[in-house]
């Protein structure tokens, strides 16, 4: 996107008594409404013109920048479902009273907006000055170009409080060990690490043959592209971008197209690590995982020549109990007291799992609006009847339940996919033209959020695959769905509002489509962060063991248990090299020594367990997946992927121990 000023595109928020008429909107948007729309959807026709004539007025002046990349691309009709699904948004609101505002934003000078950076990479210790272990951690990990970043977000911020004569902060250079204070990083490729582990001496990452289970498939079914591409997860996204435009300025003519073939079909293939979803790691594990990924991603977009904007959201305002206008995590708190571990709210599992047994084929799923009385009676019968399973989900038509769960998400009082990186969910799509790069850019985003906000997404997203999949019988396909949804989730109440989010529609319609076509690579820990966890763990370690030899009283208590000692003790077990001794609880044969080979992977573990214990098993793991764990050493805890090789994994964490136990769901 050629922008002719310094402003960008930003989704910021939606407000139910703005001004009807939508200003700035380009004649690509103009809709002739289609004769074969179905019946069903006529009543809301007559609205939808009115705003294709609002957005076609020649009297309006032209906005201040240029189209996007896939404004540009997109024809005449494609974008009426979203202008559609805009308007029935604005009647549902109009239909009951409005709530006082759920969200408020303060405005932040550059060096507060990098201080809060810093803190939300879990290096708060560069601001305060303490020589915190994990921060010190953390930045042993950093590849070049993350170093990088930190050390661009760092200078910022100091240079902002020296202007400012706060206090003394610490220099650059006793952080990074540099002569300069603002030295330059060269992107180059470096070696590829192995999927979950560290590089070992020599050892070259070993990829699987192709078969149908050795990759994680995430192309087309119909229609797709003949070339296929392989995303590699071995290198950081950052490290691997070693050549950019020399304009910066991304191929004006490049467009996408509506049609599904359009997208291409990516390939993640397994290492000997296997993949790693982001519920296969412990919560202490994920939280660095966060950590990472948004320093990665400040390193990816400026190793792309980007700005990387984000919200400052203040003061998040909810109700504390009832299901809708809920913040999530509160609703998961109520929710948990019911059903123990729940990760998604009830309601919005309920009314998925009724869209999914009698919706999916209906025609115009999502698309088709219910009758907006009839969703006002359901959503207040709802928040009366739920808790007290009393509610009766027959009287619930299939729109209906549609328009009930858009109001789910909409009502929101945090979008779901957070207010403060709505903005580089934009950015991805304006100022990056190549979708593997957008997929890598959109990966990130995705490891960031917050746990509620991610399982929920996942639940949301795993539907919406349903729906495209059912296309033959409901006639909605990935544009139609993509047009319907985003409206629902890039377009939020708050204070500021404006109709800037209005003109980024086919934008946002990319971006749901990406989500949806992708999720299953979306969900998959990148490896090389799983390597830094690793190193991350490791350095933490080291770290205390250094500190405890520095404790004189621990010194000398070592000293004389030594001295008492009359010969060195051996361990109960010493384990031979390339031996583990798995533990299964829930067997009747708790624990086993297995010899492993280089061709030993973790189901044939979980095969020889089964088999062992066929007749004997408790009661309590029938029924249930049983998966492997990587517990301790230099990760929590890590179910390990069934095609992991175990010598590699052994190899990469010798300290683990093995633990076979059901998958958290």
């Amino acid at each position: 996107m050629e922008m002719k000023d310094s402003g960008s595109v930003v989704l910021t928020a939606y407000h139910p008594h703005s001004p009807a008429r939508i200003p700035g909107m380009e004649q690509s948007f103009v809709q002739d409404v289609p004769s074969s729309h179905s019946p069903s959807s006529r009543k809301s026709l007559p609205r939808c013109r009115r705003i294709n004539r609002m957005l076609s007025n020649e009297s309006t002046p032209p906005p201040a920048f240029s189209r996007s990349n896939s404004q540009a691309s997109m024809d005449s009709t494609s974008m009426e479902d979203f202008w559609c699904e805009v308007e029935s948004i604005k009647e549902s609101s109009e239909d009951g009273p409005e709530e006082a505002t759920l969200l408020e934003f303060k405005p932040a000078d550059e060096g507060e907006l990098e201080a809060e950076w810093l803190q939300d990479v879990g290096l708060s210790t560069l601001i305060s000055g303490a020589e915190e272990e994990d921060g010190q951690a953390l930045l042993s990990t950093l590849t070049r170009t993350q170093a990088a970043a930190v050390q661009k977000r760092y200078n910022t911020y100091t240079q902002t409080l020296r202007k400012k004569n706060k206090h003394t902060v610490r220099d650059v250079r006793d952080i990074f060990g540099t002569n300069d204070s603002s030295p330059t990083f060269e992107t180059v490729p470096v070696s590829p690490v192995p999927s979950n582990g560290i590089q070992l001496p020599g050892q070259k990452p070993v990829w699987k043959s192709v078969s149908s289970n050795s990759c994680l498939d995430c192309g087309l079914d119909k229609g797709s592209p003949s070339i296929t591409e392989e995303l590699s997860y071995e290198v950081s996204f950052s490290e691997s971008i070693t050549v950019l435009p020399k304009t910066q300025e991304w191929t004006k003519n490049q467009r996408f197209r509506k049609e599904d073939s359009a997208l291409p079909k990516f390939i993640v293939r397994k290492s000997r690590f296997g993949l790693t979803e982001v519920g296969d790691l412990s919560p202490e594990d994920m939280k660095k995982i966060r950590y990472l990924s948004l320093i990665e991603l400040t390193a990816f977009y400026d190793a792309l020549g980007v700005e990387l904007k984000r919200n400052r959201a203040e003061r998040v305002r909810g109700r504390e109990n009832g299901l809708f206008g809920v913040p999530l995590t509160v609703l998961l708190e109520n929710d948990q007291k019911k059903v123990p571990g729940i990760k998604v709210p009830l309601i919005f599992q309920k009314l998925l799992l009724k869209l999914e047994e009698t919706g999916l084929e209906t025609e115009g799923i999502l698309r088709v609006p219910g009758s907006a009385s009839r969703v006002k009676n359901l959503h207040q019968e709802l928040e009366a009847k739920f808790y007290e399973d009393t509610f009766d989900w027959d009287q619930v038509r299939n729109n209906d339940a549609a328009g009930l769960l858009k109001m789910f998400i909409r009502e929101l009082p945090s979008p779901l996919f957070t207010v403060e990186y709505l903005p580089a969910f934009i950015t991805l799509v304006e100022k990056i033209s190549k979708i593997k790069l957008q997929l890598q850019a959109l990966h990130l985003l995705i490891m960031l959020l917050p746990e509620a906000n991610r399982d929920t997404a996942k639940a949301f997203l795993q539907f919406l695959k349903k729906v495209v999949a059912n296309e033959g019988k409901n006639k909605m396909n990935l544009w139609n769905v993509s047009m319907i949804v985003a409206p629902n989730l890039f377009i939020y109440k708050g204070k500021r509002a404006n109709q800037q989010e209005m003109q980024a529609a086919a934008t946002t319609a990319h971006i749901v489509r990406l989500l949806i076509r992708y999720q299953d690579i979306l969900w998959t820990v990148p490896s090389f962060l799983i390597s830094q966890v690793r190193k991350m763990n490791e350095a933490a370690i080291n770290n205390s063991k250094r500190q405890l030899m520095f404790d004189k009283g621990v010194r000398k208590l070592l000293r004389r248990k030594t001295m008492e000692r009359e010969r060195p003790e051996r361990p109960e077990s010493d384990i031979p090299e390339g031996v583990i001794r798995v533990y299964a609880p829930l067997h009747s044969k708790v624990s086993m020594a297995i010899q492993l080979n280089s061709q030993t992977k973790a189901k044939d573990i979980l095969a020889r367990f089964h088999c062992e214990n066929s007749y004997g098993s408790s009661q309590n793991m029938r029924g249930q997946i049983q998966s492997l764990h990587e517990v301790g050493g230099n990760i929590g805890q890590h179910c390990l992927d069934p095609d992991a090789y175990m010598l590699d994994v052994y190899r990469a964490n010798p300290q683990a121990e093995w633990v076979i136990k059901p998958k958290a769901s």
